[in-house]
């Protein structure tokens, strides 16, 4: 049994998480960190983690970018476990969770679903065998109307996975609209769409003559971003310092 501390408990994918961890006899949240509290959770509410006095195997964090800090001061003083969810965060605060993993055990990706996680290996694959035979590639990734980042954590982490295995001289176009030139074959294009209440879609294109071939993942709820925490909490208990992914859970 995984004890895992509920790190946002009473926002929405905090919520998420309790309700898949109650159907759940491998892991239980023994402890919930929320600012705002309204007592319907079954487990004690801190306000703060640094006032959390139960022990855990795990902390699982979909907070503010603004609690990370004092998230950070808690694991290194601890020494749990985190799985770090929270998005937003500011390079010093990136290069702060880089330095803590020398030390306690973190857990960090661009997302949390296992559908992308997968995919990010099958790009590694793909690119290496379609780059060289003169493919183009384009991702094209669509969000609801309130997300204010473009493109999007996850469509940069899916050009990431593919510029590790291509020549150095591949690079990012975000934006054709000044340009009055033909495509660079070098480049992987990037594109966001924004609107409505999509959750999340990304798509991958290979295009070469007379053929294209696409990746494409559909998120239909968050619940898969919680579910893929939850996931990533039960492999995190025990292990030793280190910056981990959701690459390391699904290997």
């Amino acid at each position: 049994m995984t004890r895992a501390i509920m790190h946002g408990c009473n926002g929405h994918m905090g919520r998420v998480i309790t309700g898949i961890c109650d159907n759940d006899k491998d892991i239980e949240i023994v402890a919930g960190v929320d600012p705002f509290d309204d007592g319907h959770n079954t487990y004690p509410v801190f306000s703060s983690i640094k006032d959390c006095n139960i022990e855990a195997d795990v902390i699982i964090d979909f907070a503010a970018a603004k609690a990370i800090d004092a998230l950070l001061d808690y694991v290194e003083e601890k020494k749990v476990p985190v799985v770090v969810c929270t998005t937003g965060l500011s390079d010093e605060q990136i290069a702060r969770i880089k330095d803590v993993s020398t030390r306690v055990a973190v857990l960090k990706s661009a997302n949390m679903s296992l559908g992308i996680n997968t995919i990010f290996k099958l790009l590694k694959e793909a690119a290496k065998v379609f780059a060289p035979e003169g493919f183009d590639i384009e991702i094209v990734e669509k969000h609801h109307n309130k997300k204010i980042d473009a493109p999007s954590g996850t469509a940069l982490a899916l050009a990431d996975s593919m510029k590790e295995v291509l020549d150095d001289d591949y690079f990012y176009r975000y934006d054709r609209s000044q340009l009055r030139e033909k495509r660079n074959p070098k480049e992987i294009g990037i594109s966001a769409v924004r609107g409505g209440t999509i959750v999340g879609e990304h798509e991958v294109f290979f295009a070469g003559e007379d053929e294209v071939i696409e990746i494409k993942h559909t998120a239909y709820s968050k619940a898969v971003f919680a579910k893929g925490a939850v996931s990533a909490a039960k492999f995190l208990k025990g292990k030793g310092a280190g910056l981990y992914d959701m690459g390391d859970v699904i290997a």
